[in-house]
């Protein structure tokens, strides 16, 4: 899998994949995912954003949030095309190298409680539930994973 840092020149490319990405989210949620309400040059100017696969067709998405005494998991999305095909592990292992590169202990995400293949997938990858918040169009589930 070709990994690579996204910039700028990314952007239509980002924001196609993430929308591909979430289009099925938003139709299950009856509202629009997290991701796709984002200010996406202020993505590319604050967060580390990765890219897999082709450059004007990635494949996967990985935006990362280096907070204090974490990292957050800001979004990590797979194009339905490339769905099946390993890019999310990939994704996930690449999050928690930057994690240890960064000397992050512990990584964050979130997800929505009625993604329930999303929360399952992220507990085979060693993620536990942290608590979950009530929003006024769904619930937050805030999950975590402490590494070594």
């Amino acid at each position: 899998m070709i990994l690579r840092r996204a910039t700028d020149k990314d952007f239509d490319a980002l924001l196609a994949l993430q929308q591909a990405a979430y289009e099925e989210n938003g139709k299950l949620l009856g509202a629009t995912p997290m991701p796709l309400q984002a200010d996406y040059k202020h993505i590319l100017r604050d967060m580390e954003v990765w890219l897999a696969g082709p450059r004007d067709k990635p494949d996967g998405a990985l935006i990362l949030e280096f907070r204090k005494d974490d990292m957050l998991i800001w979004s990590v999305a797979t194009h339905p095309r490339a769905r099946g095909t390993a890019v999310g592990r990939g994704l996930l292992a690449l999050a928690e190298k930057r994690a240890h590169d960064e000397k992050r202990p512990v990584i964050r995400l979130y997800t929505a409680s009625l993604f329930l293949k999303n929360i399952d997938w992220y507990a085979r990858n060693g993620f536990v539930e942290e608590s979950r918040e009530a929003l006024p169009d769904r619930i937050k589930v805030n999950m975590i994973k402490k590494l070594d």
